[in-house]
């Protein structure tokens, strides 16, 4: 059973309290990827990237046993761009930028070989690209969906369409509340499961995360970070986490789901310790285990 993800891949201008940094790799897509590799592999990707995507970025996620065969690169073109500036309440943010370019014409086309891919990570590209993906391929046993404020305002009737097709929906806790129009998260999170997903997870950044289904909650802590430098794909690293750890074992059970929400908590925990996806680079098993025990402890008592 392949995991094959679809999303973006960009280029990230990024500016904390603390430094900035330019022309750093970014995109959905690469955050789950990485985050997801160092459970499971290889990893399937499908995006575009201008012929301006530097190669070094291509090696080190092919050292990662990401797998580039569903990366198209379109020469003479630019590779979609983002920009951002953090406040010192780094749950605040003011988009300087974007610049879809070669993004704004994606189409995803599934490569033949990954058409039997079971197991799909729906990146937060517009629904009617995520309908489309799912149209491709032959029997999706396990598909986890992200989304976001601009396709619920925009799109919703496409969203709607996805959602019964989809056995996780991720989404944080503003997300939640514009879909279901309802500001009480666990209200929320019943109006949701309405709508299709069997599972639903709400992310609450530095508080945590929900996850529901089979009539049960779950609540998981977060992380008790000192130092963050950089929030920009903590929750696609959350994803990457939750997935790689699903797909490792093949055990939906919800109670091997919510160790994998813990899993996808620690990989975000990673991520924002550092600029772009260089908390995610260097990983070890031992350091990633290690902070799952930690993760544990934290929420253990009698």
């Amino acid at each position: 059973m392949a995991l094959l993800i679809v999303g973006s891949i960009g280029l990230d201008d990024i500016e904390t309290p603390f430094d900035k940094i330019e022309n750093a790799l970014g995109g959905s897509t690469t955050y789950i990827a990485l985050a997801s590799s160092y459970f499971t592999g290889p990893v399937e990707i499908l995006g575009i990237v201008g012929d301006d995507f530097p190669d070094s970025h291509m090696k080190m996620l092919e050292n990662h046993n990401i797998d580039l065969d569903g990366l198209e690169v379109v020469k003479g073109a630019k590779t979609f761009r983002y920009g951002c500036k953090y406040h010192y309440d780094l749950n605040v943010r003011d988009s300087l930028f974007t610049h879809l370019n070669v993004f704004e014409k994606f189409n995803p086309v599934i490569p033949e070989k990954s058409r039997k891919s079971s197991f799909i990570i729906l990146g937060n590209i517009a629904p009617q690209l995520q309908i489309s993906v799912l149209n491709q391929l032959e029997k999706p046993k396990f598909v986890v969906c992200d989304t976001m404020n601009f396709w619920i305002e925009g799109a919703k009737n496409d969203l709607l369409k996805v959602l019964p097709r989809v056995n996780v929906l991720i989404i944080n806790d503003s997300e939640a509340r514009l879909l279901a129009n309802e500001p009480n998260l666990i209200k929320a999170a019943h109006n949701i499961s309405k709508m299709g997903p069997e599972y639903l997870i709400i992310k609450k950044g530095e508080h945590g995360a929900l996850l529901f289904g089979n009539n049960m909650i779950f609540s998981a802590p977060a992380y008790p970070m000192e130092n963050i430098f950089d929030p920009t794909g903590a929750g696609d690293a959350f994803a990457g986490g939750f997935c790689g750890y699903l797909h490792k074992n093949r055990d939906f059970s919800f109670d091997n789901l919510k160790r994998a929400v813990v899993y996808g908590s620690v990989m975000a925990s990673f991520c924002v310790e550092k600029f772009s996806t260089k908390g995610l680079e260097d990983l070890s098993y031992l350091e990633i285990h290690n902070r799952f025990i930690e993760f544990r402890e934290l929420s253990s008592f009698s």
